[in-house]
């Protein structure tokens, strides 16, 4: 296949794009930069990205996409758990709304129609930022060459998080103004109103920060989901494995945070090799466990009558 010789592209990111192809001859274009989807290679030239997510590429979109969720399932409990039978109704229908959001984003993704996706490696950092990496040849006029080269990584969240918008204004406010009679008229809304605050701020984050978090978060789950366990035990007062059991709502906690804890750990060790990662799986409930075996000598009454007695 003949291909015509230029000068390579300046920058990280900058390509010529493929104008014409066929089985002999390939016309080039101008350096500049690659249509979405396309990615530079080694020879500076704009490729197809061909590649399937890797498992981490996946376990970061879920994180992603379970930020709403959670945050969701916060406020609702926030503003209606304590006061209302109908925040089990809400629960279930923010799940509908991020789970029928994340299956149409993926229907919209290329390949269209399918569930599968499409996507370019991530090599470096500097695949989440090519804006920062525009070159200037002649150091007065800047080669502009931002584009997705994470592609979809970074828009496929930010398409999500705005069908995540749209199916909760199209069914929360039905279901909220049928089911939540026992609420006055100002709290009815109040977790619809949280989630119009969060999902710009989301938004915001992703776009500025949506490397960092790809690099970061398997440390922040393990992190946020060690001190919300701790404090959501201290607050309720849970200092042995009977005041654990004791009500279903606690186990559901605990449950769901060792979810967060395994989770954490496979995107640590990536399962890379099951046997030295699997292992590490058995740590999960460490800390609870160790919370259990220590609250009794951190009790903040039995501290100060030992103090009160001299001890």
């Amino acid at each position: 296949m003949g291909v015509e010789m230029f000068p390579a592209c300046p920058g990280l990111y900058c390509g010529k794009p493929k104008i014409f192809e066929n089985s002999t001859y390939v016309l080039l274009g101008e350096c500049g930069v690659c249509p979405r989807g396309e990615k530079t290679d080694a020879e500076k030239i704009c490729q197809k990205c061909e590649d399937s997510p890797e498992l981490y590429d996946w376990l970061f979109l879920g994180f992603m996409a379970m930020l709403p969720l959670v945050l969701h399932w916060f406020f609702i409990e926030w503003y209606t758990g304590k006061k209302s039978s109908s925040a089990l109704f809400q629960h279930i229908t923010a799940l509908f709304e991020c789970s029928a959001a994340a299956v149409v984003t993926l229907l919209v993704n290329d390949p269209l129609g399918s569930l599968a996706v499409r996507s370019c490696k991530v090599k470096m950092l500097s695949d989440w930022y090519t804006m920062l990496y525009n070159p200037s040849p002649d150091y007065v006029n800047t080669l502009h060459c931002t584009q997705e080269a994470v592609y979809p990584l970074y828009t496929i969240v930010l398409i999500y998080y705005a069908f995540c918008l749209a199916f909760m204004m199209l069914l929360r406010p039905l279901l909220v103004k049928k089911i939540a009679c026992g609420l006055g008229k100002s709290d009815r809304f109040k977790s619809i109103y949280a989630a119009l605050y969060f999902f710009p701020i989301l938004t915001v984050l992703q776009a500025v920060g949506g490397g960092l978090l790809y690099y970061a978060f398997p440390y922040i789950i393990l992190v946020l989901s060690l001190i919300t366990l701790a404090v959501y035990m201290s607050a309720s007062e849970i200092q042995s494995l009977k005041n654990l059991v004791a009500k279903k709502k606690r186990l559901v906690v605990l449950f769901s945070h060792w979810l967060l804890h395994g989770y954490g750990i496979i995107s640590i060790s990536r399962l890379d090799k099951l046997e030295q990662s699997l292992p590490l799986l058995a740590l999960v409930p460490a800390p609870a466990i160790f919370y259990l075996i220590t609250a009794k000598f951190t009790e903040p009454n039995r501290i100060l009558s030992e103090g009160g007695n001299g001890h």
